[in-house]
C-alpha cells in the first residue's frame, strides 16, 4: 500500500542565506489586498538544523491579525518556540522567540547574515539573528500559544495557535472569525462556488522548478469536501484543490502554514492552512476553526487582550 506523508507547511530556513520563504503556488502579488496577513519567523531550540552540530532551527510560517495584537496561525507554527533561546518543552507553550512582519516584501535576506557565516556556531547565530529582529522596526515580537490539545505527533487534529504581539498593529480592518459550522453550510449550499482565497508567504513552486518567490501572494482555491483524508476524521480538516482549474488558480506550499483561506471577496477566515502532500500539488489540508471549542478558545484570548 502506498504510504502518504502529510507535510506540515512550515518552512525550515535551510538555504545558505536567510532568504524568506515566498508565496502561494501559482500566486498573484498581494499588494495591499490583505495587509492583516504577515510572515512569522521563529526559533525552535530543540529542533536540529543540518548545518550545525547543536540543536536550534528557524522556521517561517504565515499568520493573520484578528485584532490589533492577536495573530491567528497554525498550532505547529507556535509549538516548541524558544523562550529567550531556552526550550519550552514539554508544554511547548509561551515561547517568545517569534517575530512577525506585515511587509509585502520581508527583508530577512537583507537583515540576517547567512547561516554559513557562523561556521557551526549555532548559539552565535541565535544571538545575532534575534538581536537583529528586535532592532528592526518592521518586525514585531510576540508570545506563542498552541491550542491546549495540540499534539506534535498528530498535529493536524488541533492545528491552531495564537501569537500575542508585544506591539499593537493599527489597521482599518482585521480578519473575521467564522460562525460555528460555517464550512458545513458552505458545503451544503450547491449554489455556492466554494471558492476561497489562500494568502501566504510560502514557496510558490516546487515543480517543474523551485521558485521561492519573496512576497505575500494570494490565489483562488476550490473547497473539495469536509470528509477527512489520510486517516484524519471527518469534521477536522477541509480539503482544498491545489491544481489549476477553470476558476481556481493554485493553493499552498511550505511557509504558508497558518495562513488564512478567506471567503472569496472578503476577510472572513474559512479555515487555516495546515498541511499538504509534496510537491505541493493536488490537494491541501486546512484546519477547521469553525468548531465550538476552537472558536471559544480563540475568543477567550481575544477577550483577554481587549
Amino acid at each position: 500500500m502506498k504510504r502518504i506523508i502529510l507535510l506540515a507547511l512550515a518552512t525550515l530556513m535551510v538555504v545558505a542565506s536567510a532568504v524568506p520563504a515566498a508565496a502561494i503556488t501559482q500566486g498573484t502579488p498581494d499588494g495591499e489586498g490583505h495587509p492583516m496577513v504577515g510572515q512569522l519567523f521563529f526559533y525552535v531550540p530543540d529542533d536540529p538544523d543540518p548545518r550545525f552540530t547543536t540543536p536550534g532551527a528557524w522556521y517561517s510560517c504565515t499568520g493573520t491579525l484578528i485584532s490589533e495584537s492577536v495573530v491567528l496561525t497554525a498550532g505547529h507554527c507556535t509549538y516548541g518556540i524558544g523562550l529567550d533561546g531556552a526550550s519550552t518543552l514539554p508544554e511547548g507553550s509561551g515561547g517568545t522567540d517569534v517575530w512577525i512582519t506585515f511587509e509585502e516584501y520581508p527583508n530577512l535576506d537583507e537583515l540576517l547574515a547567512p547561516s554559513l557565516s557562523f561556521e557551526g556556531d549555532n548559539a552565535l547565530r541565535y544571538e545575532t539573528w534575534s538581536a537583529a529582529l528586535d532592532g528592526d522596526d518592521t518586525w514585531i515580537s510576540g508570545t506563542a500559544t498552541p491550542h491546549p490539545q495540540y499534539d506534535p505527533a498528530s498535529f493536524f487534529m488541533a492545528d491552531v495557535g495564537i501569537v500575542e504581539l508585544d506591539q499593537a498593529v493599527h489597521l482599518d480592518e482585521y480578519a473575521e472569525l467564522p460562525e460555528v459550522g460555517y464550512l458545513d453550510g458552505v458545503s451544503r449550499d450547491r449554489t455556492h462556488d466554494k471558492l476561497f482565497t489562500p494568502v501566504g508567504y510560502g514557496v510558490q513552486s516546487l515543480v517543474p522548478f523551485y521558485d521561492p518567490g519573496g512576497t505575500r501572494q494570494w490565489s483562488t482555491s476550490k473547497l473539495i469536501d469536509l470528509r477527512g483524508t489520510h486517516g484524519i476524521p471527518a469534521g477536522t480538516v477541509a480539503k482544498f484543490s491545489n491544481n489549476l482549474g477553470k476558476k481556481h488558480t493554485g493553493g499552498a506550499c511550505s511557509g504558508d502554514s497558518g495562513g488564512p483561506l478567506f471567503e472569496q471577496g472578503g476577510y472572513l477566515i474559512g479555515a487555516i492552512t495546515s498541511y499538504g502532500i509534496s510537491p505541493c500539488i493536488g490537494n491541501d489540508g486546512a484546519y477547521r476553526i469553525d468548531k465550538t471549542l476552537d472558536l471559544g478558545w480563540i475568543q477567550g484570548i481575544l477577550d483577554a487582550n481587549r
